[in-house]
């Protein structure tokens, strides 16, 4: 796996996140990638990530061991097409797309079954691009790859290999379950989130009083709302069918709810919550997931002018970046008054160990 070749078609968050945690891991690997802003290339040269940079997909890509397709899921399904007589057949060609039955049927269309083996490392973040791209993003976090019935074992397993080496957990599985279960535990709760802000906006006073007073669970449930709507109109449309599916589902769920609330069966919503709870309560929590968690921290701070400016002076004065602070009124599910988010856990972890070094009262998540 040392002389390995690998090439990017996109060098944005995933692709560079990729292509420095291998760099990091195995650094005599041999890179090159292309992407359709220069910039990107520029600083992936400048800081030593990758070893060639072309501007467009040409035969400097034939001598690729893997190819990884790094964008949208409809480019990367036109980019295979450009591919297909440029890469000799020994060459695994791959994606990290989280809609994996469009591109497969694709790579089938194009009979290139043999050498596509799609892959979705369960990982991201708010920001984007390369500039924002880490060697530790994919750490712990689940990379899915999905052979077809085409696929060859040799390839499988060096795929797999080329994911461990990014930190991350390979773990294969059908492309028809993964579109299944990623539009359970991943699609659905973004369209549920985007439905219930929706809701809340369309029942809100002229005065605003229900966006006011709106934090706690709320807030929390509905975090993944302001992700991009143009990255998720994509989704949807490309994972329909699975998707339409969990949504019939979850329907009757709220159904039969509706249903014991109106007879007033509290036996039925009992069972019902206490299912929910048990499982979940039963869910790894150390392994990220398909849908990133919040990385915040919780402390106790006296109302008086300027506390929290001091706050952000220590943390700043020590190198770790703010992606949120504010005072939480609503403090139904807090047991602090002051939440600080953060871009990352290794940040929240840093934040809390100074501050509790300045004798402030900390909780976590």
């Amino acid at each position: 796996m040392k002389e390995l070749t690998v090439g990017f078609i996109g060098l944005g968050l995933i692709g560079g996140s990729i292509a420095k945690a291998l760099r990091r891991t195995t650094p005599d690997i041999r890179m090159i990638a292309y992407n359709r802003s220069r910039e990107s290339l520029v600083a992936a040269m400048a800081d030593g990530t990758i070893n060639e940079a072309t501007d467009q997909i040409d035969d400097s890509f034939s001598k690729c061991d893997i190819v990884i397709l790094c964008m949208p899921v409809s480019v990367n399904i036109s980019c295979l097409s450009v591919l297909k007589d440029l890469l000799p057949p020994s060459c695994i060609i791959t994606d990290v797309g989280s809609v994996k039955g469009s591109i497969q049927e694709a790579a089938r269309r194009l009979g290139i079954e043999d050498r596509f083996i799609g892959g979705h490392p369960m990982t991201g973040s708010e920001r984007t691009g390369y500039a924002n791209a880490t060697d530790r993003l994919l750490e712990n976090a689940y990379y899915l790859i999905t052979p077809s019935m085409f696929s060859d074992e040799n390839k499988v397993s060096r795929l797999k290999k080329l994911a461990a080496m990014t930190g991350a957990v390979p773990v294969v599985i059908d492309y028809r379950e993964h579109d299944r279960v990623t539009a359970a535990i991943s699609h659905l709760p973004h369209v549920i989130a985007y439905a219930l802000v929706n809701l809340v906006k369309d029942q809100d006073s002229q005065e605003g009083l229900m966006r006011q007073l709106a934090a706690g669970g709320f807030r929390d449930i509905t975090r993944i709302a302001s992700s991009s709507p143009d990255m998720w109109e994509s989704i949807c449309l490309e994972n329909s069918g699975p998707l339409l599916d969990a949504i019939d589902i979850y329907d009757a769920s709220l159904q039969k709810v509706a249903d014991a609330i109106r007879t007033g069966s509290g036996q039925s919503l009992h069972s019902f919550f206490q299912s929910a709870k048990d499982y979940r309560d039963d869910m790894p929590s150390r392994m990220n997931g398909s849908i990133m968690p919040a990385y915040e921290i919780y402390a106790d701070i006296i109302d008086e002018s300027g506390a929290i400016a001091t706050i952000a002076t220590i943390l700043a004065s020590n190198g770790i970046n703010i992606k949120n602070i504010g005072i939480i009124h609503n403090r139904e599910f807090e047991e602090g008054v002051l939440r600080i988010s953060f871009y990352d856990a290794d940040a929240a972890e840093k934040a809390a160990l100074l501050m509790a070094k300045f004798s402030y009262n900390i909780r976590r998540r």
